[in-house]
């Protein structure tokens, strides 16, 4: 499978999910989008990217100040990824 290498170094959030949302516009079903990033609140903003757009994080990682995250696209589009309401209850 290929990979393909996001270097988010230096950038902050939102901006490092920013760009891995349009490098896996162009990755195919079943390809490595590795992220490097130097951001903390990447550690919690690449999971959840992952999470609302159905795409599998496969590893997470910290190299010195590197964080580097390896993601496989699903074939997810994420352009059309929205959040929902949580559903209320209805049995009362």
């Amino acid at each position: 499978m290929p990979v393909t290498v996001l270097d988010a170094k230096g950038l902050v959030c939102p901006l490092p999910v920013l760009r891995a949302r349009k490098a896996m516009k162009s990755l195919a079903q079943g390809d490595i989008l590795e992220i490097h990033a130097t951001d903390p609140a990447s550690r919690l903003d690449v999971p959840h990217f992952c999470d609302a757009t159905g795409n599998e994080l496969l590893e997470t990682r910290k190299d010195g100040d590197i964080l580097i995250f390896r993601i496989r696209k699903t074939g997810a589009d994420p352009s059309r990824v929205t959040e929902s309401a949580p559903e209320k209850d209805r049995t009362s």
